[in-house]
């Protein structure tokens, strides 16, 4: 067995709520990325959570490992499924999330150019609109001071580094109920300047679902600035639950 793990290149961690809707399609681009950077060298672990529906064995259908962690923190959950990682390179990617084909490559390619510690990518919203636009232009006004203090941008929504370098940053920080993910760029941000590497951005196209506006409305985070602001907290247990872990 551990000589089947040694040969994993990469290693996607996917964290899962009731996710049967969006999963198998998460899934499968997942796989025919597989086949353009590394055939049958991905681990894909699904970290089940608190889960009543098919997810698990959607995922199970398309060879994935599928573990357990019934947090409310997807901090835990994600650090759940790096933990179990053996590829050289880990991947997060959400459960309603599409990566472009060429992704794995890429990411390959940043990596092996010794020029770059990791990075994130700039999703798109599978659709689009007046307060989803006007909602992001908010979110990005709560986090200016950030961005100002870390001088660039820090994209997310897919992270990518070697499994090494996640767990000298200390991965996800489980103490963060909301925001895990711009912490967790910010921290392998300073690692990697702090070892001549840059943060980077895929180029590549990554397609994540307007859910949550679908879910409460487009104009809702607008209409509940007072949640907003709890939840670019971090640490917020009501809100985060409302927003997120409560859903579905």
């Amino acid at each position: 067995m551990s000589g089947v793990q040694e040969t994993y290149l990469f290693s996607v961690v996917i964290p899962a709520h009731n996710e049967e809707k969006y999963i198998g399609k998460c899934l499968k681009a997942i796989r025919d990325a597989e086949k353009q950077a590394a055939p049958s060298r991905v681990q894909i672990i699904v970290v089940a959570n608190r889960c009543t529906d098919r997810t698990a064995e959607i995922a199970a259908e398309f060879g994935a490992e599928v573990l357990e962690n019934n947090e409310k923190c997807i901090a835990a959950i994600r650090n759940t499924g790096a933990a179990a990682a053996t590829g050289k390179i880990l991947v997060t990617v959400d459960a309603d999330t599409i990566i472009a084909p060429e992704t794995l490559c890429e990411i390959r390619s940043r990596l092996g150019s010794g020029k770059y510690i990791g990075g994130g990518a700039m999703p798109v919203f599978d659709r689009a609109s007046l307060g989803i636009a006007l909602t992001t232009f908010y979110i990005f006004f709560q986090m200016l001071p950030m961005l100002i203090k870390n001088r660039a941008m820090l994209s997310g929504a897919v992270f990518w580094c070697r499994k090494k370098d996640f767990d000298a940053v200390g991965g996800f920080d489980p103490s963060l109920v909301s925001l895990e993910d711009l912490d967790f760029a910010k921290r392998l941000k300073q690692y990697g300047a702090a070892h001549g590497k840059k943060y980077g951005t895929l180029r590549a196209k990554i397609l994540t679902s307007a859910r949550k506006f679908d879910e409460f409305g487009d104009w809702y985070l607008l209409k509940n600035r007072k949640l907003t602001k709890a939840i670019f907290t971090g640490k917020d247990r009501s809100a985060a639950d409302h927003y997120y872990y409560d859903v579905r």
